[in-house]
């Protein structure tokens, strides 16, 4: 059953053996040459993979994927039971949503001190599970950097994400997921990631104007 279509892949509620699974399937791209275009889903979809398994030695909880099909662009992964944290966040009480907030900075900051940038950080690509663990999903856009940049990009695309989505509490839930951050890797990083942000924010303005 397809659940959801994205510009890169389609992603699709299956039963694998007994599991409840999703299927992410790599589409061709019409304006890229076939052999290339072959080339990038196969490489996109052994990348993927080893970056979400990165992410767990990191102590980032994500998905536990069963099959990789290169030659057809496909991953067969966990379906992960819970609730988006999209869907959840601005019903939370008070002193829970920031406990979250900060929970998932610590573990962005984890993800960054293991040299690995997700590359779509939204409320959407986490799952609350009824367990209270925070699953990271998605991995497609995701790359290898320790950059001060990629790591700035990364969480102004988080902030821009708050703002956007959960405009009522988003400085107050950027301020802990900062704070989490700092947790993980330290105030300095988390200074220098800051004031990163800032500058990208500068870019945008100047580039609106």
């Amino acid at each position: 059953m397809l659940i959801k279509k994205g510009a890169e892949a389609n992603l699709y509620l299956e039963e694998w053996h007994g599991r409840k699974v999703i299927l992410k399937r790599r589409l061709p791209k019409g304006y890229r040459l076939p052999t290339l275009d072959l080339e990038v889903r196969n490489q996109r979809t052994v990348h993927e993979p080893q970056i979400i398994h990165e992410a767990k030695e990191a102590g980032v909880p994500t998905p536990t994927v069963y099959m990789v099909d290169a030659a057809d662009a496909t991953i067969i992964m966990e379906f992960v039971e819970g609730k988006q944290v999209k869907q959840i966040l601005n019903s939370l009480p008070k002193e829970e949503r920031l406990r979250l907030c900060r929970h998932i900075g610590n573990l962005i900051g984890r993800l960054h001190g293991h040299g690995i940038v997700h590359g779509d950080l939204t409320t959407s690509n986490m799952i609350l599970t009824p367990y209270s663990r925070v699953v990271f999903l998605d991995f497609g856009l995701s790359e290898r950097s320790k950059s001060l940049e990629a790591r700035g990009v990364d969480l102004h695309l988080m902030k821009r994400a708050l703002q956007s989505t959960h405009f009522t509490y988003a400085k107050e839930c950027f301020n802990e997921v900062m704070a989490g951050y700092a947790e993980a890797l330290g105030e300095a990083e988390a200074e220098k990631v800051l004031e990163k942000i800032k500058e990208i924010e500068q870019r945008g303005r100047y580039i609106e104007r």
